[in-house]
């Protein structure tokens, strides 16, 4: 690993972290590390497998140019003492500790000062030794670049070497995950969607530590891991104080939602990538007496209005508890555009 070899210490921070030893116009150039929000994206979740996480949730959404991004992980945390170090220049674990992927060299930390310098703020939300982590951070869209397209997934090909790749898609956010999840499918998975979808997503797969009865006697759930806070809050409020304390923003209405069980689980990002992959695909049957002479859209413009449509739907599943089974079907007739939407049945 000769990129390791070229690191040295300068200090050992104890807790497992060091800083590394390297010239003053390295450092500098540290912020140029992070180039659009997809780099940093990718640096945090490299930063929780290197923390030995099994299950990494990132949580994104946006509002008018900022964009918050929640990361959690069940990894081995990050002590009291070092969750604001971890954010200077050059602090990253010992060197024993440290990868070579396909991105480079990267250690716990390693490019955490490259993501604060180029964000609006960055934290750590929670974090204990042996608890996972929480990090948040907030960037701004008119000063690190992101792509247009933050909803469409990517199709899976197989690269040169015969492994799984993604082929084609925007590189956004999402890429950004698959190629990750892929890179690291056997290692950890990777869960991808709102804050609402990752606290559904927790409270239906993570696996309690703490048996039910067990919790009557604990007086704060900060005492849990991080992602057992979200399985084991009782009620909508306890939830959305779970959530607060953890960097996932959301009203007390999408609270309740989560907790009646209105809001779908996730499936991992590799689940969705290769069960979509290998999914049989039947031969389309040919209509020889359509109009030809009427409206056409293509795939690509009729799944973006699908999607926008999908969103504006949120209005009436606030204010009626319903939701969609799936994004609305668009149809093109004659004379017409038919839009169907399929609703979830009630419990």
């Amino acid at each position: 690993m000769g990129g390791e070899r070229s690191l040295r210490v300068e200090e050992n921070l104890g807790e497992g972290y060091v800083r590394l030893r390297v010239a003053e116009a390295e450092r500098r150039q540290a912020k140029h590390d992070i180039r659009c929000v997809e780099d940093m994206v990718i640096e945090l979740l490299r930063n929780s497998r290197d923390a030995g996480a099994k299950r990494i949730y990132l949580a994104t959404s946006r509002e008018g140019d900022l964009r918050t991004t929640t990361i959690l992980d069940d990894g081995s945390g990050v002590p009291q003492d070092m969750q604001e170090r971890i954010f200077e220049a050059r602090v990253t674990s010992k060197l024993e500790s440290i990868h070579v992927d396909r991105w480079g060299v990267h250690g716990r930390g390693m490019a955490l000062y490259s993501v604060r310098e180029n964000a609006e703020s960055a934290r750590v939300a929670s974090s204990a030794p042996g608890k996972g982590t929480s990090i948040t951070v907030v960037t701004n869209a008119t000063k690190l670049a992101e792509r247009t397209d933050q909803s469409t997934w990517p199709s899976l090909g197989e690269g040169e070497d015969g492994k799984r790749t993604c082929a084609r898609g925007p590189h956004n956010i999402v890429r950004t995950c698959c190629e990750f999840a892929l890179e690291e499918y056997g290692t950890c998975e990777v869960y991808v969607g709102s804050p609402a979808e990752i606290a559904a997503t927790a409270r239906a797969r993570i696996t309690p530590s703490v048996d039910g009865s067990d919790l009557l006697f604990i007086d704060d759930l900060s005492a849990l891991p991080v992602l057992e806070r979200l399985r084991a809050a009782a009620d909508a409020r306890e939830l959305l104080s779970v959530c607060k304390g953890l960097g996932l923003e959301m009203s007390e209405r999408t609270a309740h939602r989560v907790v009646s069980g209105q809001i779908r689980p996730l499936k991992s990002v590799a689940s969705r990538m290769l069960r979509k992959a290998d999914a049989p695909t039947a031969p389309k049957p040919v209509d020889l007496y359509r109009d030809r002479r009427g409206l056409k859209l293509s795939k690509p413009d009729a799944e973006e209005f699908s999607r926008v449509l999908a969103k504006d739907f949120s209005f009436i599943e606030d204010r009626y508890y319903v939701s969609l089974v799936h994004d609305p079907k668009v149809r093109v007739g004659k004379g017409r555009i038919t839009v169907t939407f399929d609703l979830e049945d009630a419990d």
